[in-house]
Parts: C-alpha cells; structure tokens; sequence
C-alpha cells in the first residue's frame, strides 16, 4: 500500500511502541491520529508529526466510535490501523491473598484483546469504503501481541491469554475481511525500551537484556515502527504473526 496521504490510526500512540509506529507512519507520508488515554503526551507526539490526538478508550464501543469518526473528520476513511493500547499487570492465578480477583484478568481482556477487536471492526468498516488499488487493497490492519501469547512468564495469565487472543484472530481476520481488500498481520514483540522499562533500575534493564540472544540489548520504538512499515509496505504480508524479539525465549520466571 502506498503511504503518501493515506489516513492512519494508532491507538497507544502517545508513547512506547505505538509512539514508534507512529513516527514511522508520519514519516513515510501518512496523516497519523492517535488514539490514547494519555492526554499531554498525545498532544505532544501530535504536534510532532503533523497529526492529531483524540482522546479514547478503545474497551469502550462508544468512545472508540467517537473517535474513530473524529479521525475520519480530520483524515478520511482510515487506510492504516496500528492497534498499541494495551495493559500489563501482573498477578498469579493462585497468590499468597488467595485466587486472582476476577476483575483483574477481565480488564486485561476488555483493554488488550476486546480493544484490538473493537478498533479493527471500525477500521475495516472505514477501509471498506476507500477505493481499492490496483492489487484491491483498500487498507491494513495491524496489532500488537507480546512473546507472552507463546511463553507466559508466572503472573503473566491474564495478559498471555489476551495476546494469545490476538494472535488466534489473526489469521481468522485476514480470511474474513480478504474479501474487502484488507490485509491484518501482528506483531509479537520480546523486550523493548518503553517507558515503563525506561523507570527501571539500570541493573533490571542490563540483565534483562542479558537474557536476550542476539543483538544483546533491548529493542527501540522506532524498531517496532520499520517492521509496522514493512507490513505496511509488502502487499503480499498477510494473515501472518511476527516475533520481533532478538530470538528471544522467554524462561518461566
């Protein structure tokens, strides 16, 4: 698919890998929104790129509506869906308190895998309407998983079975929505240089990175951002999961 002008939404593109996705989406000619919670950083990575920042929650059917038509306001019909949002609390099923609270993996659920459905189903409703090019591709839709979806480290259950969930739709999203010219991938990343890896202690980071195969350090947003490019780019990737992840294996603990 071609870049230049076409509209893109990236939700958890405030910061972290989405941020990447979206530096990487303005650059290559994209007219970029960003979905976030994260008020004062979107703005701020909005002004950046030359794009702009709606303010969403995408577990909400009603505020991810309201914002996915603000972006078409602004843009057009979206061509690019990056699907970021997403949560990471850690909790065993079976813990010293007693069994995991039931509201916990539930919003782990609503956020990482209910939110990406929500945002996709919008967006390929948008791309439907875009006049297809010569391949009839209309428009792409791209989420996030984690290498937790494969490996799950201990307190990890609510957050693996929702990137599971993501990888699972996968493939089933790139048959169904074939038929409207719209290729879905992921991307499966290991360990990268967020913000929340960045307010860690120097030595958690260091051997963090130890644990990594080959290149032995954490992984950039920008390096999140050319392989979000690539699926973007290559008109024949599709229905596919991408580990991104410097070989990476994760132990159980």
């Amino acid at each position: 698919m071609e870049f230049q002008g076409v509209p893109a939404i990236v939700t958890g593109g405030a910061s972290g890998l989405g941020e990447g996705a979206v530096r990487a989406l303005a650059a290559a000619g994209c007219k970029v929104a960003i979905l976030d919670l994260q008020e004062e950083r979107g703005e701020q990575v909005a002004r950046d790129v030359g794009g702009i920042f709606i303010r969403c929650d995408v577990s909400s059917a009603e505020s991810a509506e309201a914002a996915v038509a603000a972006a078409r306001e602004a843009h057009g019909p979206c061509g690019v869906a990056v699907n970021c949002a997403g949560i990471a609390p850690a909790a065993k099923i079976l813990g010293k308190e007693g069994p995991m609270a039931l509201e916990k993996f539930s919003k782990v659920i609503e956020v990482n895998l209910i939110g990406s459905f929500n945002i996709m189903r919008l967006a390929a409703a948008d791309m439907a309407s875009r006049e297809p090019n010569a391949d009839g591709e209309r428009g792409v839709v791209i989420s996030t998983a984690s290498v937790a979806a494969y490996e799950g480290q201990v307190g990890q259950s609510a957050y693996s079975a929702s990137k599971g969930g993501v990888v699972a739709m996968t493939l089933q999203a790139a048959r169904e929505l074939a038929r409207e010219g719209i290729r879905v991938n992921t991307i499966a990343p290991g360990l990268f240089m967020t913000p929340m890896m960045e307010g860690m202690p120097q030595e958690v980071q260091d051997s963090l990175a130890a644990t990594l195969p080959f290149p032995k350090r954490l992984g950039k947003p920008e390096e999140f951002g050319m392989l979000v490019e690539q699926m973007v780019r290559n008109p024949i990737l599709n229905g596919e999961v991408i580990r991104l992840d410097c070989a990476l294996r994760m132990a159980p603990r």
